[in-house]
């Protein structure tokens, strides 16, 4: 089946205002492609427009957090502090799309139903929610890795009389929650960010717990001016260090093992990354992701950090993980275990006290009701793969990108930005590309440079269609899978892998081979003519 009767017809067709769609918009407009970006919400931001929970902050320090395709761009603007709160970014990127004048070429409130290839014409059509329908050479999705929340099916919620949110979709008005009774549901990012700032505010807040998190201080403070001014000073030296570095921030690489070290070594340097904040005791050696032994003294010392802040040994035990540490995302927080030292606050465990269903006036576990005036589900997101399913996307022979990748059971990418049997269709940071495991801004500003060189290079050689080898595919595919499995980041249940949507078949869709490894194999590819891409031009084809 394809869609007809088109409205208009552009080169490129771009989802997402975000980061990705907004850079990936002047790459292309400056080319001199015509390029139309589709954005579900009335404003730009993509992740930073509709998270807007109470302490949304990023976790990359905000002087890599940012565009550094432009060096004019990078020294007018200025950030705050060295995690950047969501408003400040959601700001950031207002000024980006108004510096260079890029909401004329896009469509707010218009969200991208379908995207069908037509073999006949090699076009994509692709039809929008208000029932128009565009066409387009090049259909480009920068849809985010988290954008597709997730809410647990809980019995009862259509029956609960108060408020409930999810920190995925939060309201532009600012919620009060003075003086009410407070449920929060998870424990991942979003909720050790939201549980200290609304148990400030609360009458009571509960905390509804499954798994217990390691988390570091972020130790978050104002940049003072000669800090910034050495930054813009050396963009070029940054710039440089970002991009060549393994997840896109430069962090020395660590040269020893924690297990060659004397336990007072070990111990002096975990302390010291922890007084420092961030996440210097993730990147302290370099066989903590990869060797369980290694992997437990940091975790370990984080335990033992748990044990020394909460008072109550009861709710400390509660709060200590025993997964791999760095396996989920490793988390960064400002009070968080202090907060349940607060009178107000209660931790339940719902893997022993399970969560029942959601009652007219809160909640109900196997050991209790809790009365509740207002709910928030830090419940996460369906990642990775979630926000491109959820998109009708068909290539060849009328294949969905559902049915190719056996809805998440075999999910298969080259390079993570292009599949087999879709022409002309590019992912920003998809499965199987270093994406959430990297400083996002720098992955995004490799694919976007990447696809937009590929289009341009396409026209220079008259070439109309590029899509992806089979067994290019496949052999991409089993390297990321290799290289996944000689770490510990596959031994754990989490997002990474699918494991917090019931029934998503478990996969690790990250590329854990460093970020300026994956630049360079990236650039050896185009180099040696889109190796692994077969190019047909008008009248033959071109293999690569």
């Amino acid at each position: 089946m394809h869609l007809t009767n088109y409205n208009e017809s552009f080169d490129a067709v771009v989802i997402g205002a975000g980061f990705s769609g907004l850079y990936m918009l002047y790459r292309l407009r400056e080319a001199g492609f015509s390029t139309r970006v589709y954005e579900a919400a009335d404003g730009v931001g993509g992740t930073w427009y509709w998270n807007r929970y109470p302490g949304a902050r990023c976790d990359s320090e905000s002087i890599y957090y940012n565009y550094t395709f432009s060096e004019e761009l990078y020294r007018e603007w200025t950030w705050s502090s060295r995690y950047p709160e969501q408003p400040e970014i959601l700001r950031y990127l207002n000024f980006v799309a108004d510096k260079f004048d890029l909401r004329p070429d896009i469509q707010f409130e218009t969200r991208v139903n379908a995207a069908h290839y037509d073999e006949e014409t090699k076009r994509w059509q692709i039809e929008l929610n208000d029932g128009t329908s565009v066409s387009a050479k090049y259909f480009i999705t920068g849809v985010g890795c988290l954008s597709a929340s997730n809410l647990p099916k809980f019995n009862g919620l259509e029956n609960f009389k108060g408020e409930w949110y999810h920190t995925g979709h939060w309201p532009h008005h600012k919620v009060d929650f003075t003086g009410k009774r407070v449920g929060i549901i998870g424990t991942g990012s979003s909720g050790v960010q939201a549980i200290p700032v609304i148990a400030r505010e609360a009458e009571h807040l509960t905390v509804f717990q499954r798994t217990p998190q390691y988390s570091a201080p972020a130790r978050n403070h104002p940049y003072d001016l000669e800090y910034i001014k050495r930054s813009k000073e050396n963009f070029l030296e940054i710039k440089k260090q970002m991009r060549e570095s393994q997840g896109g921030q430069p962090v020395e690489v660590p040269t020893k093992s924690a297990l060659e070290v004397t336990s007072e070594e070990r111990q002096q340097k975990f302390e010291e990354a922890w007084q420092t904040g961030g996440q210097g005791i993730f990147t302290s050696y370099y066989d903590i992701t990869v060797d369980p032994k290694a992997n437990e003294t940091a975790s370990e010392f984080i335990r033992s950090k748990i044990g020394e802040i909460v008072k109550k040994p009861e709710v400390a035990e509660k709060l200590k993980p025993t997964y791999y540490y760095g396996t989920k995302r490793p988390i960064i927080d400002t009070d968080y275990y202090e907060t349940f030292n607060r009178d107000n606050v209660s931790l339940v465990d719902v893997r022993t006290n399970r969560i029942e269903e959601i009652t007219d006036n809160g909640l109900q576990t196997t050991e209790a009701e809790y009365e509740l005036d207002v709910l928030v589900f830090a419940t996460g997101f369906d990642g990775m793969t979630g926000p491109l399913l959820k998109i009708d996307i068909r290539g060849k022979d009328g294949v969905s990108l559902k049915e190719k990748w056996k809805g998440g059971e075999d999910t298969r990418t080259y390079l993570g930005v292009a599949n087999a049997g879709f022409p002309n269709f590019f992912m920003i940071t998809g499965p199987e590309s270093p994406s959430v495991l990297s400083n996002m801004p720098v992955s995004i500003e490799q694919h976007v440079e990447w696809i937009g060189d590929c289009i341009e290079y396409m026209r220079e050689n008259n070439i109309d269609t590029i899509e992806a080898k089979v067994d290019a595919e496949e052999a991409w595919s089993k390297h990321c899978r290799e290289v996944a499995e000689a770490t510990l980041f596959t031994k754990t249940d989490s997002w990474y892998t699918g494991a917090n949507i019931p029934g998503k078949p478990r996969r690790f869709l990250i590329y854990l081979g460093g970020g300026g490894a994956y630049r360079q194999k990236c650039a050896e590819i185009a180099a040696n003519g889109y190796e692994g891409f077969s190019l047909e031009a008008a009248s033959e084809p071109v293999t690569g």
